[in-house]
């Protein structure tokens, strides 16, 4: 397959930080179209398994199954959200943008199956710890560990060394995974790898995010001949990502001190400041834009949120997870993976009406979840509140699987 990486900078590490069609292009791929990008199987196989999980989870919350999982049900729920759904969407984006970065092959045939299996055996056994809960565990963790790995790879083979900080997060995120199966498997709290996970993950999405939103806007808002551009990394930014990386850290050592929620209060209000300097609201006609501006501001909103809950001393109560799983990552994840399925498989870069059911659907979804009511309310409320968000929630993701699953098997239109 004749493939253009035009999608997904992260920095700018050619010449443009915005896509455009003068890269490389690389031999063609005769196997399966499937297996001709990461971005094929890990996205598919996170939507549908994102739109199935969250299903089963509320099943189990209300007690209507049981099954024989590898650790709780609370615990199991957490696990396949943070190191299971998220790692495949993960690494289909960096499978996708590492040859955008590196002018390298794209990692593809298969040696992409065999990754692809791995991350599906992950799921299958922590669904059914065969044949020792060891041996599960080690299954899992081994596949963050083999992306980080094949990205330190490729990165060091063409000195690329601008995109080691990402490089780094993930490579702590696979660490804080492998942690977490260690505490569970010695029956003790889980609650440090899932903090260290979460500070992860709001890094994670400050950096891509902040990347990619303000990069798409320009090349739009530029097409469309607007003046008002989005405005140019400055030190706003950089004192952005800093606050947030301070107060991650110190949220690590130090999880109830009135410190840490001070300055997550402080990076949420300079990422709104942050995203005000993008106008996203000029992107209004093109929700495959907009929906980043979108996604960019519950990230913002998920440190306000979490801030407030530790100067009030709640630990990391339901309500500030949420905000960043269902609402950050549900709309984040979907916006890069609806524009990196269309403009990777040569379709034209626009939202139809599937599209925005998808991010509409993943945004009530996130805020029936923030604003179920609390276990304090009749049980029969709290699960209704809960099944209306997991319709809606996995719905956008089954939507997802429906409606990109055929540009995702088929052979690219640009062939």
């Amino acid at each position: 397959m004749s493939s253009k990486p035009i999608d997904i900078p992260i920095s700018q590490p050619r010449s443009a930080s915005i896509p455009s069609d003068d890269e490389p292009t690389f031999p063609r791929y005769g196997g399966p179209p499937v297996l001709s990008y990461g971005f094929r199987p890990f996205f598919l196989g996170a939507a549908l398994f994102a739109g199935c999980a969250i299903p089963l989870w509320v099943l189990m919350f209300a007690g209507t199954i049981d099954s024989k999982l590898l650790y709780p049900p609370r615990e199991w729920h957490v696990h396949e959200m943070l190191f299971g759904f998220l790692p495949a969407v993960m690494t289909g984006f960096l499978l996708t943008a590492v040859p955008n970065w590196t002018g390298r092959v794209p990692f593809r045939g298969i040696p992409l199956l065999c990754l692809f299996m791995l991350w599906v055996a992950g799921r299958f056994l922590m669904y059914w710890p065969w044949p020792t809960p060891f041996v599960a565990a080690v299954v899992d963790g081994s596949f963050f560990f083999a992306v980080a790995v094949l990205l330190w790879r490729e990165l060091i083979s063409c000195n690329t060394w601008g995109q080691a900080p990402i490089a780094v997060l993930i490579s702590l995120y696979a660490v804080s995974n492998s942690l977490f199966h260690a505490m569970a498997l010695l029956h003790r709290s889980t609650a440090l790898p899932e903090r260290v996970a979460v500070t992860l993950l709001i890094l994670l999405l400050a950096a891509i995010g902040g990347r990619l939103t303000p990069n798409f806007t320009r090349e739009f808002l530029q097409r469309h001949g607007r003046r008002r551009l989005p405005a140019a990394f400055s030190r706003i930014d950089s004192l952005a990502i800093a606050v947030a990386a301070v107060a991650c850290v110190t949220w690590i050592v130090l999880p109830a001190h009135p410190l840490t929620g001070t300055l997550f209060i402080t990076a949420g209000l300079l990422h709104v400041v942050r995203l005000g300097r993008w106008y996203g609201w000029q992107a209004w006609r093109e929700p495959l834009v907009l929906v980043l501006h979108v996604g960019y501001g519950w990230v913002a909103l998920s440190m306000l949120v979490l801030g407030t809950a530790l100067l009030k001393n709640d630990g990391l109560p339901a309500t500030a997870a949420h905000v960043l799983t269902t609402g950050a990552v549900g709309t984040m994840t979907l916006a890069v993976m609806t524009r990196a399925s269309l403009g990777h498989t040569g379709r034209a870069r626009h939202a139809g009406p599937a599209t925005v059911g998808i991010y509409l659907l993943v945004n009530v979804g996130a805020l029936l979840r923030i604003l179920a009511p609390s276990t304090e309310a009749p049980t029969h409320v709290t699960h209704l509140w809960l099944v209306l968000s997991a319709i809606c929630w996995s719905g956008a993701y089954l939507l997802f699987a429906l409606s990109y699953g055929r540009c995702l098997l088929a052979p690219s239109r640009d062939e």
